[in-house]
């Protein structure tokens, strides 16, 4: 080693001595610093002190409990579960609680295909049942139940205070059926329980998971639902938060997803009823929470049973509607299918499920199905599609005439001599310009109805078509690494021929029109191509059977209108109403032109009149 490597050393060892002593803390500081560990230290052992008092505190109130409660033998126990099947569902039932803990459907699948739907699991649901006596109040979700009298379909769970006193929650499945017999019975508990109180409170929730794939729309249609005794059914809001404290009796309380329900129904209904509904995160894998505190009729002396039953099976309105036929239409179990309002829900009902179900026997594809039934609806409205293309028709091969009069009359203080004579035009050929009105307003409650029952149509779910591998959900055929602004993050194909075909349709139903250089119609022009536009951002989430549905029903009708274009002979058409001016038995005005051409009347009288008055006074 060299004499300047040695110097190196010396002197980096002398700074680093020099340092250490610099940046030694003070006598002060090491006080500060010793008195703040101290505190730390005093702080964890006046929380080990709390949690240990905490601890014996409780254990004192489970000791004093183990030996008071009427159930204290029931306090302790293992969680197990036993199942019941049938050939369409099976049910887990938790020792614990003596509840439902989970549902399994056999007929429907995972969004996987492979895996049996599960319509929730222990960790989502809570259900609990509250007795009274003079020292407490008995919770069953505190206390372990004793299964007796088990088979594959049936099983009492016990809540024992000894051999002679219990209650038994009764469980019972009927064969290919989603509804349970859920009976509450005491049995010896006279005397034990307060034989003032005829009722049991019941605490129910859950949490109602993504079972589909597309969020936002399994969310519109996911609600809390209930039915008032004697009145139709309600709902909650599925749009936010919502909560409501319902008066008088309700007959059930159904907490739904898009095409499944969880219902709870009471033979005798609930009273004192109070609903909650609250939105879940997207992502989060559940779309609502949902929570129901209500009371119904029970017996402690054990005379009578509650009678309760839960329905726990998919939203298919002729499978709800055979239960309700059951019970004398008294449950409207059907409602959880909405198919809108009254006059559409009649549409939906007599017409539209019924050719629906009809076609499905056959044994098509969905897609097929939606097809014909798309060609049906069109044949049996095409009467009043024809009423609305001949009223456009005469109306356009007036227009010569119509511009004529528009030339005579240019100045706006004329405008009212000028739609006068335009209507009296009208009248002399007999045409009317509401004509094609009336058929257009008689088509709508079947396309409305339509619009209401396919989202809601469970026999869509999961079944294939062309690209769409769901047509109760979107059909993304491109998805994007980000949001757009009400579309999402894809791009529905079907939603995207939708489009186009109503933009075609948009072009030729002006071009029918034939409304020149009018500034409004020109502003009427660009409203019905930006429309079109419109619905590619609102109905992108949307079911693909819906999108396809429209698809095909605006591409049938831009052929219509093509073929309906080209078979009419104008000159014709024209000469008949030429004919028509000549009959005078043709010549009626219509009422609606005949209400408009008084009112005209009246109008310039009453213009005329002012302008006398105003002369006068001057």
């Amino acid at each position: 080693m060299d004499k300047n490597t040695i110097t190196g050393l010396v002197l980096i060892g002398i700074l680093l001595v020099v340092f250490s002593i610099l940046s030694r803390p003070s006598q002060e500081q090491l006080e500060a610093q010793q008195h703040y560990y101290d505190s730390i230290a005093q702080e964890q052992r006046q929380a080990e002190l709390e949690a240990k008092a905490q601890a014996a505190l409780a254990n004192e109130r489970i000791s004093r409990a183990d030996s008071t409660a009427l159930f204290y033998q029931a306090i302790n126990g293992k969680d197990s579960i036993i199942t019941i099947q049938n050939n369409v569902a099976a049910l887990s039932i938790n020792t614990k609680g003596g509840r439902i803990s989970s549902v399994v459907l056999k007929e429907y699948m995972e969004q996987d295909k492979k895996t049996p739907l599960t319509l929730f699991r222990d960790e989502d649901v809570s259900m609990n049942f509250l007795f009274y006596n003079q020292r407490e109040t008995i919770q069953t979700q505190d206390y372990y139940f004793t299964p007796v009298n088990v088979t594959d379909s049936t099983v009492t769970m016990r809540l024992a205070a000894d051999s002679a006193s219990y209650i038994d929650f009764e469980y019972a499945m009927h064969p290919d059926n989603y509804l349970v017999d859920f009976d509450i019975h005491a049995t010896g508990m006279d005397g034990k329980l307060a034989s003032t109180n005829k009722t049991v409170d019941i605490e129910w929730a859950q949490k109602a998971r993504q079972i589909e794939k597309g969020y936002v729309y399994e969310n519109r249609l996911a609600e809390l639902t209930y039915k008032v005794a004697g009145e139709g059914s309600d709902y909650l809001s599925a749009n936010g938060d919502d909560e409501e404290q319902v008066p008088g009796r309700v007959d059930w309380i159904a907490f739904k997803n898009q095409f499944f329900s969880a219902v709870m129904l009471s033979e005798e209904g609930f009273e004192k009823t109070h609903l909650t509904s609250k939105m879940e995160a997207q992502g989060s894998g559940y779309i609502k929470d949902y929570a129901a505190e209500m009371n119904t009729a029970f017996d402690p002396t054990g005379q009578q049973s509650t009678r309760l039953f839960l329905y726990l099976g998919p939203n298919h309105y002729k499978t709800l509607t055979a239960l309700d036929k059951e019970r004398d239409e008294k449950w409207e179990l059907n409602r959880l299918v909405y198919l809108g309002w009254p006059i559409i829900r009649w549409v939906n009902k007599w017409i539209i499920i019924n050719i629906f179900d009809w076609l499905q026997g056959w044994g098509l594809s969905m897609g097929v199905v939606l097809l014909l039934l798309t060609v049906i609806v069109k044949i049996v409205i095409f009467p009043t599609t024809w009423k609305t293309y001949m009223s456009s028709a005469k109306m356009r091969v007036l227009k010569p005439k119509i511009d004529e009069i528009n030339r005579k009359y240019p100045k706006q203080e004329d405008a009212m001599k000028k739609q006068q004579e335009i209507m009296g035009l009208y009248s002399q050929y007999g045409v009317s310009p509401m004509g094609g009105c009336l058929p257009m307003l008689l088509q709508f409650p079947i396309i409305i109805a339509l619009f209401m029952f396919i989202p809601s149509a469970i026999e869509l779910r999961q079944q294939s078509f062309l690209w769409a591998d769901d047509l109760s959900t979107y059909d993304a055929i491109i998805t994007f690494p980000f949001n757009i602004p009400f579309m999402g993050n894809h791009l529905s194909l079907f939603c995207l021929l939708m489009t186009v075909t109503n933009i075609l349709n948009a072009k030729f139903m002006m071009q029918q029109q034939d409304t020149g250089a009018n500034p409004q119609m020109a502003m009427m022009k660009w409203m019905q191509y930006l429309m079109p536009i419109m619905f590619l951002f609102i109905l992108n989430s949307y079911p693909s059977g819906l999108n396809y549905y429209y698809f095909l029903s605006t591409l049938i009708s831009v052929v219509t209108t093509i073929i309906l274009r080209r078979t009419t002979d104008e000159a014709k058409l024209l000469a008949q109403l030429e004919a028509n001016k000549k009959d005078p038995k043709k010549m009626k005005k219509s009422g609606f032109a005949a209400r408009l051409e008084a009112m005209q009347k009246q109008a310039e009288e009453a213009q005329r009149q002012r302008m006398e008055h105003g002369r006068g006074g001057r």
